[in-house]
């Protein structure tokens, strides 16, 4: 598990954000000790305190609180700025995190061969948002706790060890002598809870692991039918829908019950045994009080020491459901790092930069169980030229334009295109970021400011009614149909004019005399791009000069 937290944890602090992190966390720790010191303040406090109560001095019971006062003040003034200090890092720490998992996940097209290569690691993007928020805050509070324990037990042992003295007692006709009595009793009391703690509370870790997988199920349902409300709607589906999300929040609260169910199991233990942490001290040090070997305000002393030492030892005990909690987000995104690493170290055929033209050889494309799709593929474009690929659903046609795109990790082959002025794709279901209709309408370019150019290209593509809202913000994706969207992928296309531009059934949600209106336009203002198209109208054959056939089995014929 620590070696799994380091591998987590080692990117930030030696990132170039380190220097002004372990700035904030010597500033944390230092406060952290002020507090443990304070305590120990306290402590020596009480001893006065009470023995002014004892001996009715009332000027010293005066002096006593005034010296109270200006303690609290200082222990106010710790406490506030170690818990915005601890705030500052943690927040610098998330942002970090968080950037530096959505960029791996982005990079090498991981998003996406997650998909085909690993169903296991479910929900990437709550790992993302999540785990790493809940990672960050877990592994500063139980660190910052953890080192507060130490100190405190390093700190007010000694104490403890002094004021309790020695414990003589005779067993058997022997006679025992066991110095600082109350620091044993203190570990051994801790021991005791600490292994009961554990053997009952070891089932969190799992339950915990699997709760946020079922949570992160049922969000992610509620997102599927708000990103297909339309679909949804026109198949009235809502009793179905119904029934999945029903499904998924009895899975997740069946969980949680099971969790519940062993944590008031854990809470029945730590909080009997916290309890008896109060008036245990009490117990044991009375005798040495009643026989007047220590006053009462030695006796309430060892009372706030035995409380220090226990406390700083109950680390396991009073955090181990932050601690299973903990193991459960170290598991989850120590596999989701793995499944990263795997996809990365995919082979995948990337296609060269050629001077010129398109150029496919030996290429041999396959699914992911092996069954082939195309061998032995050679392809000869050159500028100006129009491919169509044909043939029978699932024969491949579109698994070839994702490896042309070098996303499909299941081939091998040599790939070369011209590359200068850059190579688009244009899918079935277009994809519209969020954002304005001028953002929209250039992705994945840089934004033109040029008015006119972009109203034109609108009017172009039979978009009339959206000329005049380039700076419009809507979710175009969803007020769009997908008619509608396919056009603005062809007004992309005019707008970037690629090299090479591929299309997959790009203008399916089109009727014929409209895509022969785009598809002319893609002749006419793309003269010296290559295309290639994947379609099943025999329209189409008009607008290209290639024609490719898959056959099945592998086999392919180009004319």
């Amino acid at each position: 598990m620590f070696r799994h937290f380091w591998r987590l944890s080692k990117p930030f602090w030696t990132s170039e954000e380190k220097w002004k992190a372990y700035g904030l966390l010597a500033v944390v720790i230092g406060l952290n000790l002020g507090s443990v010191y304070m305590n120990v303040l306290f402590n020596s406090w009480y001893n006065t305190f009470y023995n002014t109560l004892q001996n009715y001095d009332p000027t010293g019971f005066k002096a006593a609180l005034l010296k109270f006062g200006w303690l609290a003040a200082i222990w106010i003034f710790i406490s506030v700025y170690r818990f915005y200090l601890q705030q500052m890092l943690e927040l610098k720490w998330r942002r970090w995190y968080a950037a530096h998992m959505s960029q791996r996940w982005l990079d090498h097209q991981s998003y996406y061969r997650l998909q085909l290569t690993d169903r296991q690691t479910d929900n990437p993007d709550q790992r993302i948002a999540e785990d790493t928020q809940m990672f960050v805050s877990s592994t500063l509070g139980l660190a910052l706790g953890l080192m507060n324990s130490l100190v405190t037990f390093f700190s007010f042992v000694t104490i403890l060890w002094t004021l309790s003295g020695p414990l003589h007692f005779t067993l058997g006709g022997h006679e025992f002598h066991i110095p600082g009595y109350m620091v044993w009793v203190a570990l051994i009391y801790a021991l005791v809870g600490s292994v009961v703690t554990v053997l009952v509370g070891r089932p969190l870790v799992k339950l915990n692991f699997e709760q946020q997988r079922r949570e992160a199920d049922f969000r992610f349902g509620l997102v599927r039918v708000r990103e297909n409300a339309e679909s949804v709607a026109l198949y009235h589906g809502e009793v179905g829908e119904t029934r999945t999300l029903r499904s998924r929040i009895d899975a997740f609260v069946a969980n949680y019950w099971a969790l519940v169910q062993r944590q008031k199991r854990l809470t029945w233990f730590t909080s009997f045994w916290g309890q008896l942490a109060i008036i245990f001290p009490m117990i044991v040090g009375a005798p040495r009080y009643f026989a007047k070997e220590i006053p009462l305000g030695g006796l309430m002393q060892i009372n706030s020491a035995f409380g220090q030492v226990y406390g700083a030892l109950d680390f396991i005990i009073g955090s181990f459901s932050s601690l299973a909690n903990w193991k459960a987000i170290i598991d989850r995104l120590i596999t989701f790092e793995d499944s990263l690493t795997k996809v990365e170290a995919l082979p995948v055929v990337r296609p060269a930069a050629s001077a010129e033209g398109l150029h496919v050889a030996d290429l041999n494309v396959r699914k992911p169980d092996g069954t082939a799709l195309f061998s032995g593929l050679k392809l000869e474009l050159n500028a100006g030229d129009r491919l169509l690929i044909q043939g029978p659903s699932g024969s491949g046609k579109s698994t070839l334009l994702r490896t042309l795109a070098g996303i499909w990790p299941y081939s091998d082959g040599d790939m070369a295109y011209v590359k200068e002025r850059g190579v688009l794709f244009l899918a079935q279901k277009p994809y519209l970021p969020l954002g304005t209709l001028r953002e929209v309408l250039c992705y994945p370019a840089q934004p033109s400011h040029d008015d006119g150019d972009l109203n034109a290209l609108l009017d172009a593509v039979k978009l009339h009614h959206l000329v005049g809202r380039l700076d419009d913000v809507d979710n175009w994706s969803h007020i769009l149909s997908l008619g509608e969207q396919q056009r603005i992928a062809f007004a992309r296309a005019l707008f970037i004019r690629p090299a090479v531009l591929m299309m997959d059934e790009a203008s399916s949600a089109l009727d014929e005399p409209n895509e022969a209106i785009l598809y002319q336009l893609v002749e006419d203002r793309l003269p010296g791009s290559i295309i290639v198209s994947v379609g099943h109208r025999s329209t189409l054959r008009t607008f290209h000069n290639h024609h490719l056939e898959t056959l099945g089995d592998g086999s392919w014929q180009l004319t």
